[in-house]
């Protein structure tokens, strides 16, 4: 977990709940538990190995709380993988809630690392956990990939089949993140055998 935790000093200072004023205390759930997951790429071990399910948080409060006490992507080394899945939910092709189901890939060159892979991977947390689309029961996670060349987003959706319902969900990451470019929608069954730079798009928008 210190892998992933922001450095602390010995002057800062938290309020106790004790110190807070009552309006403070009031947490607001969210509709689903939602886990945050760590790649972290140690050689000496198996994938599966490397996936760590870090924690839970069900409340917008729990979620801003974690937020703040972690790196942002741009912070990460490169080979490491962030994760916000459905409790449940394992961010992988093999997961049964996956495995019929796709992903809207968001490429990001190296330099926009430092403008746009942080507010990108923060706006599509938000959406997810807010149930922002009007399909958000197809929505299964969301995976942001820290790489050498190309930084990547992935909103993972349950049912590949589902036309309509997907391309709400594309057009509505690409409003809220403003992205003037096309985005495609790739099959996990095809980025299986295939690297994603050379998987073919099922729908763009």
């Amino acid at each position: 977990m210190s892998t992933v935790l922001k450095g602390t000093t010995t002057e800062s200072k938290t309020n106790t709940p004790a110190e807070l004023p009552p309006e403070f205390l009031i947490k607001h759930p969210l509709q689903n538990t939602w886990s945050l997951w760590f790649y972290d790429n140690d050689r000496t071990k198996t994938w599966e190995e490397n996936l760590l399910e870090l924690t839970t948080f069900d409340t917008v409060e729990d979620f801003w709380r974690l937020y703040h006490h972690i790196k942002l992507p741009s912070e990460l080394r490169q080979g490491h993988d962030y994760a916000v899945f459905k409790q449940g939910i394992r961010p992988m092709w093999e997961d049964d809630a996956n495995k019929m189901g796709g992903r809207w890939l968001i490429s990001l060159e190296k330099k926009q690392r430092n403008s746009d892979l942080d507010r990108f991977w923060l706006e599509i947390i938000l959406l997810l956990i807010g149930e922002n689309f009007e399909h958000s029961d197809e929505i299964c996670g969301a995976v942001v990939n820290v790489r050498p060349k190309l930084d990547k987003i992935g909103v993972w959706t349950a049912d590949t089949s589902k036309q309509q319902a997907n391309l709400e969900i594309g057009r509505k990451i690409k409003e809220q993140l403003g992205i003037h470019g096309k985005i495609g929608f790739q099959l996990h069954r095809d980025t299986m055998v295939k690297h994603s730079s050379a998987t073919k798009n099922l729908y763009t928008v």
